[in-house]
């Protein structure tokens, strides 16, 4: 009866596995993985400040106070405010331009890398299912443009689009559009548009490449058996098995770009003041780290934390969606 029983726990476990679809698989191994865990919780904690941030931030992030500048953590004004974590050198609340920043640190987040994933899926798809020339020709103007100095490319975007700004002449017309755009949103349309457009080559490659990998598989020779035109299957067949792999890569993009953007704004090319960026608050207080750190550390700490949860999470994505990773044949 014993032997019975232990030979009918395998079955069990195969049935139970059976019941699952590969995206449960993945969803069930990320969930074992604490530190990824711990990534996404605070990511969509910050989310959600974000979203919220006139609803949870203390005080007005443009508030200046000269009476109150400088003021350590835990300062309690004469009307009773309370700063939590002190203010900077205008007297503005640091933890609430902290957490208006992090609409920034999020924005380019999501714009740049959803921009950086559309085009390199698609540059990816047409090379990789088209024919040998095409993708060798193809796959040659990415290795081209891999060697073009990107940084510099977003920097004198910046410059030039910052320069026109300023100018009274350019109301009309679309660049006119464009540019006042760019001033509404606060200076970061732009910056975003630029990193997106340059961080697409990391995918087309990785899209190339799975696609070069299903393209021969049974199924799509299946497919093309029966009539199916290109167009259908790679939207049918080929997308829907490489999307995966393709936003995992993706998300481990998206801390570089939260740094290109940093860097941008602590050099002066990034989000227009006072629009709050944790770039900017680096470098506005960056002359008073011996007398205030507390106005350095805190935007500081909110990038890093925001960097590595990303990266966590990115890890345990991958972890979870490659079965060679997970000890599966």
């Amino acid at each position: 009866m014993a032997a019975g029983a232990l030979s009918l726990k395998p079955s069990e476990d195969i049935t139970e596995r059976k019941g699952r679809s590969p995206l449960g698989d993945a969803v069930q191994q990320l969930l074992k993985n604490k530190i990824a865990v711990a990534g996404l919780i605070f990511i969509v904690t910050l989310i959600l400040l974000a979203i919220f941030a006139e609803l949870v931030s203390p005080h007005p992030y443009d508030g200046a106070n000269f009476k109150l500048t400088d003021e350590p953590p835990m300062t309690r004004a004469e009307d009773g405010r309370l700063f939590l974590l002190g203010t900077d050198e205008l007297g503005r609340d640091v933890l609430s331009r902290t957490i208006y920043g992090a609409r920034i640190s999020l924005g380019v987040a999501f714009v740049a890398s959803f921009v950086s994933l559309i085009i390199g899926i698609i540059y990816g798809l047409v090379s990789g299912f088209g024919s040998a020339t095409r993708d060798n020709l193809m796959m040659r103007v990415v290795d081209f443009l891999y060697g073009f100095p990107f940084i510099i490319f977003i920097i004198l975007v910046q410059v030039v689009v910052k320069a026109y700004s300023a100018r009274e002449d350019t109301s009309g017309g679309p660049w006119g559009l464009i540019l006042h755009a760019d001033k509404a949103s606060g200076g970061i349309l732009i910056m975003f548009v630029a990193i997106g457009l340059i961080s697409w080559l990391g995918m087309a490659r990785i899209t190339r490449g799975q696609t070069l990998g299903y393209k021969n598989k049974e199924f799509v020779e299946a497919a093309h058996a029966v009539g199916n035109r290109n167009g259908r299957i790679i939207w049918k067949h080929i997308l829907p098995n490489i999307l995966g792999p393709c936003i995992v890569y993706e998300t481990l993009g998206i801390p570089g770009y939260i740094l290109t953007e940093s860097f941008l704004s602590f050099i002066g090319l990034g989000v227009n003041p006072p629009t709050p960026s944790w770039g900017i608050m680096i470098s506005e207080s960056v002359g008073s780290l011996r007398t205030a750190p507390w106005e350095v550390f805190v935007p500081a700490s909110a990038l890093t934390l925001t960097v590595l949860a990303f990266n966590f999470l990115g890890d345990g994505l991958r972890d979870a969606f490659d079965p060679r990773l997970r000890g599966e044949s």
